[in-house]
């Protein structure tokens, strides 16, 4: 073996074989070196300087790129740390708790810069960034704004990469305790297909185990009245979906049609994409459809009024939190889902309970709304949903689907996965994306013009549902891999595997929804999606309060208006009032959208909306409005 390819820690020999930094070769060697920060899927940083190692004739050199099993507790508990000795000198900064889904406590923060990172190379929103200088640097939303008043979409993968706590999920395991303790209420869980292949995790198990049947053992003992399954509804999604796409194949309308089951791709597309929208699939996710479903029949089925059940979702993700609380899923006051708990929140009841869950015994989820076919199962992975759809689909379209019921076509692990099937109606092009840095991607070709697909399925976080931020932090590179392989091994076992053969989705369009995409369908299992603001609440005002009768002019930097020379409009606008000592006769503001994104860059002055305004314009109006207003 060459010399050049052994390095040396500790004096002992260690095989270089294409590592990237000194951190991945010491752990080789089983040297723990302390760090905050190292994450195989995220750039080289070096905030910190926790991690340094003295390499001979060079000194000490930082290599900090992050690690999820890296946490600051178990640093201090390895190096013996039982107080802090440096006295505090900063203010308390106010904790962030507006979010439906997320809790930022800056004060926890140590300017890492994980969340930042991951939130811009991964996802392509940055929603979180760096701000000021100096010892006065912080990580914060745009304009020192909450998380839930900026583009932030609720994937909680910032929470999933900090090593400080600084950003967690905001838990609802005290208001769910509460439900479950009243006993005027039914309380019902509803189980994600990716949470069986994770809650193992916690209770140290190997990553992937199906623990279904001790999860049910568990929710029951912790004092659920009903256990049911998010992939009952799945297999709902997939014969709605899988008829919508049908008919616009058919019709060669509104294509491709996007997948609306993450939460997290919705919102981005409602920011970021509003031409899109209708490309959107009407149907609502499978927690939504499951909680339409549940307010519906379960009064009937369980002899108690809809105003007492209590339908609780458990979500590997973060953004389905987000979801139970819009408005469209409200139905007379009532909401569908009441809460949703991630798989982390659960193994937290599960240890507050003083559950021993690696000894319970086995127990299966309630009828009818537990029963489920592999289709739903196999929702949890990337590509999951698109072959669901496809083996739905394969009759009517005469695919060739083999006996294992396998499609490996939409199968993988990278980023954008792309294939064409032929079928009755034509070729049938699809593309599976997870992230959504390359979900923008794929939209921008769609856009432009540049690409062409009949259906495109997204999800948010990496892998799919397997890797929602809700789920145990992993702690090893292959952890999501060993989950993705768990949900295909299950749909294997399961005796069914297309939803039209489950007999209780059967039953539920004879008794109550008629058939695939119709009116009472639609009423219940589908929704429709608007424009949303990427930056909401106030304004930012650039001039000071005053009582006088002044012209009001309010320049929308959102980000569509920002590339069409908003922010230069903007500056040349206060330069204008600033020479002229006007201050008296304008009220200058920034707004972030007035929902006209492809007309930018937009200025309102005194009520008037001008679209795809001109600098020189804007100067001859302001001259004029202070004409008016001369004293």
């Amino acid at each position: 073996m060459k010399s050049d390819k052994i390095i040396y820690i500790n004096d002992r020999p260690i095989v270089w074989d294409g590592e990237t930094n000194v951190l991945a070769l010491a752990r080789k060697a089983h040297v723990e070196i302390p760090t905050f920060c190292y994450h195989s899927e995220l750039s080289v940083y070096g905030a910190c300087r926790m991690c340094l190692v003295e390499i001979e004739g060079r000194g000490l050199g930082p290599t900090c790129s992050r690690s999820n099993d890296c946490k600051l507790r178990d640093l201090s508990t390895k190096l013996g740390i039982d107080k802090v000795r440096y006295r505090k000198t900063r203010q308390p900064k106010a904790m962030d708790m507006m979010s439906d889904c997320l809790v930022r406590d800056p004060n926890k923060c140590v300017l890492c810069g994980d969340c930042v990172r991951f939130c811009t190379e991964v996802q392509g929103i940055g929603a979180i960034d760096f701000a000021h200088r100096g010892e006065g640097v912080v990580v914060t939303p745009a304009y020192g704004k909450s998380l839930a008043q900026v583009d932030c979409v609720n994937c909680g993968q910032c929470a999933a990469v900090c090593p400080t706590g600084a950003i967690v999920v905001k838990s609802q395991i005290e208001q769910v305790w509460q439900q479950v303790h009243n006993k005027q209420k039914t309380v019902v869980a509803q189980v994600a297909p990716a949470v069986r292949v994770a809650l193992g995790e916690m209770f140290n198990l190997p990553s992937g185990e199906i623990t279904t049947g001790k999860m049910v053992t568990a929710l029951r003992m912790i004092g659920f009245d009903k256990v049911f399954d998010t992939s009952f509804a799945a297999d709902l999604t997939v014969i709605e979906e899988a008829n919508e796409l049908l008919t616009r194949k058919t019709k060669g309308e509104n294509l491709p049609i996007f997948t609306s089951c993450c939460p997290a791709w919705v919102k981005f597309a409602e920011q970021s994409y509003p031409q899109l929208l209708n490309n959107l699939s009407s149907c609502r996710s499978p927690q939504q459809m499951f909680g339409s479903l549940a307010k519906a029949r379960l009064p009937q089925l369980l002899g108690v009024a809809k105003e007492e059940i209590c339908v609780v979702a458990i979500m590997p993700c973060t953004a389905k939190k987000y979801e139970a609380n819009r408005k469209e899923f409200t139905t007379d006051g009532i909401a569908d889902v009441d809460f949703v708990l991630t798989t982390q929140e659960l193994g937290k009841m599960i240890k507050e309970a003083g559950i021993d869950f690696n000894s319970l015994e086995l127990e299966s989820m309630d009828l009818p709304m537990g029963f489920a076919t592999g289709a739903g199962v196999i929702f949890g992975n990337s590509g999951g949903v698109s072959e669901a759809v496809l083996r739905y689909a394969a009759d009517k379209l005469q695919i060739p689907m083999p006996e294992s019921i396998v499609l490996q076509e939409v199968r993988g692990s990278s980023g954008i996965r792309e294939a064409q099937i032929e079928t009755s109606v034509g070729t049938l092009r699809m593309a599976v994306v997870h992230g959504l840095k390359n979900a923008a991607l794929l939209a921008d070709k769609i856009v432009n013009g540049t690409a062409q697909y009949d259906v495109i399925e997204v999800m948010a976080c990496p892998g799919g549902c397997i890797g929602g931020a809700g789920q145990p932090i992993i702690s090893e590179s292959d952890t999501r891999q060993q989950r993705t392989r768990a949900l295909y091994n299950a749909d294997k076992i399961m005796p069914l595997h297309r939803a039209q053969d489950n007999p209780f989705i059967d039953e539920i369009y004879q008794t109550l929804l008629h058939e695939p995409n119709s009116h009472k369908a639609h009423e219940m299992l589908h929704t429709q999606y608007r424009s949303r603001k990427r930056i909401e609440d106030e304004e930012i005002s650039f001039s000071a309060p005053s009582k006088e009768d002044r012209c009001k002019i309010r320049v929308c930097i959102g980000t569509s208006c920002f590339l069409r020379g908003a922010q230069e409009i903007l500056a040349a606008t206060l330069k204008t009032v600033e020479d002229n000592a006007w201050h008296n006769r304008f009220d200058i503001a920034a707004t972030f959208c007035t929902e006209q994104c492809d007309l930018g860059p937009t200025i309102v002055i005194n009520g008037e909306v001008i679209h795809r305004a001109r600098l020189e314009d804007v100067k001859a109006r302001i001259q004029t409005e202070a004409s008016l207003r001369e004293k």
